[in-house]
Protein backbone atom coordinates (compact mmCIF):
# COMPACT_ATOMS: atom_id res chain seq x y z
CA UNK A 1 0.00 0.00 0.00
CA UNK A 2 1.17 3.67 -0.76
CA UNK A 3 0.01 6.89 -0.25
CA UNK A 4 0.27 10.26 -1.49
CA UNK A 5 0.15 13.51 0.23
CA UNK A 6 -3.15 14.73 -1.95
CA UNK A 7 -4.72 18.06 0.12
CA UNK A 8 -3.90 20.11 3.03
CA UNK A 9 -6.80 22.26 4.97
CA UNK A 10 -7.39 24.91 6.70
CA UNK A 11 -10.30 25.97 8.89
CA UNK A 12 -10.43 29.72 8.20
CA UNK A 13 -12.94 31.90 10.42
CA UNK A 14 -13.42 34.45 7.01
CA UNK A 15 -13.09 33.22 4.10
CA UNK A 16 -12.32 36.70 2.48
CA UNK A 17 -9.50 37.48 4.85
CA UNK A 18 -7.64 34.39 4.15
CA UNK A 19 -8.04 33.97 0.65
CA UNK A 20 -6.65 37.66 -0.05
CA UNK A 21 -3.94 36.66 2.33
CA UNK A 22 -2.73 33.22 0.05
CA UNK A 23 -3.43 35.53 -3.14
CA UNK A 24 -1.26 37.79 -1.55
CA UNK A 25 1.13 34.99 -1.28
CA UNK A 26 0.89 34.39 -5.23
CA UNK A 27 -1.57 31.57 -5.03
CA UNK A 28 -4.86 32.31 -8.14
CA UNK A 29 -7.31 31.74 -6.51
CA UNK A 30 -11.13 33.28 -8.33
CA UNK A 31 -12.38 36.23 -5.99
CA UNK A 32 -16.08 34.72 -6.38
CA UNK A 33 -14.49 31.81 -4.23
CA UNK A 34 -14.61 35.18 -1.16
CA UNK A 35 -18.35 33.85 -0.49
CA UNK A 36 -17.75 30.07 -0.54
CA UNK A 37 -17.37 27.91 2.40
CA UNK A 38 -14.98 25.41 0.51
CA UNK A 39 -12.47 26.49 -1.65
CA UNK A 40 -9.23 24.29 -3.15
CA UNK A 41 -6.45 25.04 -4.66
CA UNK A 42 -3.87 23.27 -6.67
CA UNK A 43 -0.49 23.58 -7.12
CA UNK A 44 2.17 21.16 -8.25
CA UNK A 45 -0.29 17.78 -7.34
CA UNK A 46 -1.29 19.57 -4.17
CA UNK A 47 -4.26 20.69 -3.30
CA UNK A 48 -4.67 23.41 -0.36
CA UNK A 49 -8.30 23.69 0.98
CA UNK A 50 -10.05 26.42 3.03
CA UNK A 51 -12.93 25.44 4.83
CA UNK A 52 -15.33 28.23 6.68
CA UNK A 53 -15.56 26.97 10.62
CA UNK A 54 -19.38 26.04 9.90
CA UNK A 55 -18.17 23.38 7.06
CA UNK A 56 -15.25 21.94 9.83
CA UNK A 57 -18.08 21.74 12.09
CA UNK A 58 -19.99 19.50 10.32
CA UNK A 59 -17.19 17.30 9.14
CA UNK A 60 -15.73 16.88 12.32
CA UNK A 61 -18.89 16.78 14.43
CA UNK A 62 -17.98 20.33 16.44
CA UNK A 63 -14.83 22.27 16.27
CA UNK A 64 -12.31 24.39 18.62
CA UNK A 65 -10.17 26.73 17.42
CA UNK A 66 -6.25 25.21 17.55
CA UNK A 67 -3.85 26.54 20.68
CA UNK A 68 -0.01 26.49 19.58
CA UNK A 69 1.92 25.92 16.57
CA UNK A 70 0.58 22.79 15.35
CA UNK A 71 1.53 22.14 11.75
CA UNK A 72 3.52 24.77 9.16
CA UNK A 73 2.94 25.15 5.41
CA UNK A 74 6.21 26.50 3.65
CA UNK A 75 6.39 28.11 0.77
CA UNK A 76 9.78 27.80 -1.33
CA UNK A 77 10.68 31.44 -3.09
CA UNK A 78 13.34 32.14 -6.52
CA UNK A 79 15.35 33.40 -4.40
CA UNK A 80 16.63 35.61 -1.34
CA UNK A 81 15.56 38.61 -3.11
CA UNK A 82 11.89 37.18 -3.82
CA UNK A 83 11.69 35.64 -0.43
CA UNK A 84 12.74 39.60 0.76
CA UNK A 85 10.32 41.31 -1.15
CA UNK A 86 6.77 38.66 -0.97
CA UNK A 87 8.00 39.36 2.80
CA UNK A 88 8.22 43.08 2.63
CA UNK A 89 4.38 42.48 0.22
CA UNK A 90 3.29 40.51 3.27
CA UNK A 91 4.07 42.89 6.04
CA UNK A 92 3.11 45.75 4.48
CA UNK A 93 -0.75 44.59 3.49
CA UNK A 94 -0.86 44.46 6.87
CA UNK A 95 -0.17 40.80 8.15
CA UNK A 96 1.83 39.66 11.09
CA UNK A 97 5.22 38.82 11.07
CA UNK A 98 6.33 36.29 13.32
CA UNK A 99 10.53 36.36 11.85
CA UNK A 100 12.36 38.69 9.63
CA UNK A 101 13.82 37.03 7.20
CA UNK A 102 16.90 35.79 8.43
CA UNK A 103 19.65 33.29 7.49
CA UNK A 104 19.45 30.40 9.17
CA UNK A 105 22.08 28.41 10.06
CA UNK A 106 20.72 25.47 7.90
CA UNK A 107 21.90 27.14 4.85
CA UNK A 108 18.41 28.78 3.94
CA UNK A 109 17.21 31.81 3.73
CA UNK A 110 14.16 32.10 5.45
CA UNK A 111 11.02 34.15 7.28
CA UNK A 112 7.84 33.56 8.97
CA UNK A 113 4.67 35.28 8.93
CA UNK A 114 1.07 34.47 10.11
CA UNK A 115 -2.20 34.05 8.31
CA UNK A 116 -5.12 35.81 9.26
CA UNK A 117 -6.27 32.62 11.43
CA UNK A 118 -2.83 32.84 13.17
CA UNK A 119 -1.35 30.17 11.09
CA UNK A 120 2.54 30.30 10.85
CA UNK A 121 3.55 30.07 7.14
CA UNK A 122 7.41 29.84 6.41
CA UNK A 123 8.73 31.74 3.43
CA UNK A 124 12.33 29.93 2.25
CA UNK A 125 14.75 29.63 -0.24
Amino acid sequence: MTIKLDMVGIVVQDMKKALDFYRTLGLAIPEEANGEHHVEVAQDGVRLAFDTVEIATSVYGGWEPASGHRIELAFLCEDAAALDALYAKVVERGYESHREPWDAVWGQRYAIVKDPDGNLISLFV
